[in-house]
């Protein structure tokens, strides 16, 4: 009789076990492309790049960005490896052939383990985020 109940048991604990989706293993990473709507190639940067704005976006990037995607935008931050789903590389051409709105749009929006800023900065802010993003291609040497 015992025997029964404990096998009855552990076919229901292997039942609940199964049911729980397996967590996504570091070693299966996200391979599709993140591809902002298209509706976000009309939305235009209302902020001039100056060195002002520069300065201001690169202080946000420093302190929200950087830990994931590299102080270059190289995707090769110390919280990179630990991540599911590797971060862009800032200074790709594939990522700067993005237009403004679909930068700004993934930096609103977030995706997976990328936390949405819409809430944290201003419009203006993320704005001149998309300014000092774009100015890391140009800082990347051999550009």
């Amino acid at each position: 009789m015992k025997f029964i109940l404990w096998a009855g048991v552990a076919a229901i604990c292997f039942f609940i076990v199964a049911a729980i989706p397996a967590e996504r293993s570091l070693s299966q990473k996200q391979t599709k492309p993140w591809v902002a709507p298209s509706w976000t190639d009309t939305l235009k940067n209302p902020v001039i790049a100056d060195a002002k704005s520069l300065a201001e976006g690169k202080k946000i990037y420093e302190s929200a960005c950087w830990s994931c995607h590299g102080k270059g935008g190289k995707g090769d931050g110390p919280a990179a490896k630990a991540l599911t789903t590797p971060p862009a590389d800032h200074t790709s051409s594939a990522f700067q052939t993005q237009s403004d709105g679909a930068i700004f749009w993934k930096i609103t929006k977030g995706r997976g383990q990328m936390s949405p800023y819409e809430k944290t900065y201003s419009k203006t802010q993320r704005w001149k985020l998309v300014l000092f993003i774009r100015s890391l291609s140009q800082n990347t040497p051999g550009k």
